[in-house]
C-alpha cells in the first residue's frame, strides 16, 4: 500500500529544494512503475506507460501499439525471431550500400491498420491505440530495484534541467557564493544548488580565498555534460569590472553612461573609457561618484586594483592622449592604416607616460587599439626608460673597442 502523504510530503519537498517542477516528479515515478511493470510482467518489444494519481494513490497500466501497414514495416518471415525495436514508425533500417528496408513488424509493438479501424474507425497511420492492462502490485526485488533506478535517473535529470535554465539566464552576469575548497589551483565556489569552478587562469594573481568567505564572480560559461551542469566563473575577465560597474553606477544601467572600452591587468591595474548620451551628463564623474565612493567600492571588491576612468572620444588623438593620463601629451602622428600612432611627450614625463614596467602605455595602447610608440622630446625611447643599465652599457663597449 502506498503512503499518500509521505510520497505528496517528499514531491513538495523536492519541489521546494531542487526547484524541480511537480510534474516533471510524478513523471519520473509514472516511468520507474512503467520500467517495473515490464521488468515482471512485459513482453519483448511492448510500450508500457503507467499513470499515478497523486490524489488518491491509484495507478493505471497501459500498452501503447502503433497503427502502421505494409508500406511503414515489414512483416517477418517465417522462422524468424523478433526483436525488440522501439523506434519510430517510418524510420529506416540502412544498408551498407544505402539501400533502405522497413524495420520489422512487432505484434506486441504495432497494430496494422485495417485490424486497428476495427477498434476505432478514424484511426490513421502512426496513431496510437491504448490497451488497458491489469494492474499489478506484487513487484520482485530486480523489478523494484529497476524502478528506483528509474527514478534516481529522472530526478538527476529533471534537476539538471532545472540547474541548467536557472543557471543559462544568469550566463554573462555577476553571481555570489561561498568559497567552498580549493583543488590543485581550482576553486569550487557554493552557489547554493550548485557548485561552480573558478579556474586558474580566471583567477586574480595573489588573491587568496578563504573557505567559506563570500565571493562574487562573473560567470562566463554554462555548459551540460554527461556528469552534469558546468558553471565556469571569472575574476580576471573585463566584463566582470563592467559588471561591477554596472551595479554600482545607475547611469550606465538608465543607458545614460557607455562603457566604450576596457583595458585590465587583473588585481594591478585597469583603464576603463567611458562616454555619455547627454550632454549635461559627466560620464567620469558618475562612475568615480561622490568622493570617489562609487570607484573605490569596485576597488574594494578588486581587492584594491587601482582603476583609471577616461573620457571616451570618437578623435583618436584625443582619445590617446586621455589614455595615456596622468602623463601629458604634446604631440600625435596617426597612422590609421597600420593602427599606429607615434607620441611626444616631455622627457620629464617619459616614465609617467610609459608607466611601471611599461603598464601604463600597454593599457592605453589596448584600450585604444592602436600601437603606441612613445618618445620624450629628446629623443629618448621607451627601450632606454625601461632599461636605462643597458643603454648606458653601450657607449663603454665602443669605448674598449677604441
Amino acid at each position: 500500500m502506498i503512503d499518500l502523504k509521505t510520497i505528496n510530503r517528499a514531491l513538495e519537498q523536492l519541489e521546494e529544494e531542487r526547484k524541480i517542477p511537480r510534474a516533471e516528479l510524478v513523471g519520473a515515478i509514472e516511468n520507474a512503475l512503467a520500467a517495473a511493470y515490464k521488468k515482471e510482467y512485459g513482453k519483448k518489444g511492448q510500450i508500457i506507460r503507467a499513470h499515478f494519481d497523486t490524489d488518491n494513490g491509484q495507478f493505471t497500466f497501459e500498452q501503447i501499439k502503433i497503427v502502421v501497414d505494409e508500406t511503414t514495416v515489414r512483416m517477418p518471415e517465417e522462422g524468424e525471431e523478433i526483436e525488440e525495436d522501439v523506434r519510430d514508425v517510418g524510420t529506416r533500417e540502412e544498408l551498407n550500400e544505402g539501400e533502405e528496408i522497413l524495420i520489422r513488424f512487432n505484434p506486441e509493438h504495432h497494430i496494422l491498420l485495417e485490424d486497428a479501424k476495427k477498434i476505432k474507425k478514424s484511426v490513421k497511420l502512426g496513431d496510437e491505440l491504448v490497451f488497458p492492462l491489469e494492474t499489478k502490485e506484487d513487484y520482485g526485488r530486480i523489478a523494484a530495484q529497476t524502478a528506483k533506478q528509474v527514478i534516481i535517473q529522472k530526478i538527476r535529470e529533471a534537476e539538471r534541467g532545472s540547474i541548467l535554465g536557472e543557471f543559462k539566464d544568469k550566463e554573462n552576469q555577476i553571481v555570489s557564493g561561498f568559497v567552498q575548497r580549493e583543488e590543485r589551483g581550482v576553486v569550487y565556489i557554493d552557489l547554493g544548488r550548485t557548485v561552480a569552478i573558478l579556474p586558474y587562469e580566471e583567477q586574480v594573481p595573489n588573491e587568496r580565498y578563504i573557505t567559506g568567505a563570500r565571493i562574487k564572480a562573473y560567470l562566463y560559461e554554462v555548459s551540460e555534460n554527461p556528469r552534469g551542469v558546468t558553471l565556469k566563473l571569472s575574476r580576471s575577465h573585463p566584463k566582470f569590472l563592467e559588471k561591477l560597474f554596472e551595479t554600482e553606477v545607475p547611469e550606465i544601467i538608465s543607458g545614460v553612461v557607455e562603457i566604450k572600452a576596457i583595458a585590465r591587468e587583473a588585481g594591478s591595474r585597469s583603464k576603463i573609457a567611458v562616454a555619455s548620451n547627454e550632454a549635461n551628463v559627466d560620464p567620469v564623474g558618475s562612475c568615480v561618484g561622490q568622493k570617489g565612493i562609487r570607484v573605490s567600492t569596485i576597488m574594494n571588491e578588486l581587492s584594491g586594483e587601482k582603476i583609471d576612468i577616461i573620457p571616451w572620444s570618437a578623435d583618436i588623438e584625443k582619445f590617446i592622449s586621455s589614455a595615456l593620463l596622468p602623463a601629458k601629451v604634446l604631440k600625435i602622428e596617426i597612422n590609421e592604416e597600420a593602427k599606429e600612432a607615434s607620441v611626444e611627450v616631455d622627457k620629464n614625463e617619459l616614465s609617467l607616460a610609459i608607466g611601471k614596467a611599461g603598464q601604463n602605455v600597454r593599457l592605453a595602447a589596448k584600450l585604444v587599439g592602436y600601437r603606441i610608440d612613445i618618445r620624450g622630446m629628446g629623443g629618448e625611447t621607451v627601450e632606454e626608460v625601461l632599461n636605462p643599465e643597458e643603454s648606458m652599457e653601450e657607449p663603454k663597449e665602443e669605448d674598449e673597442t677604441k
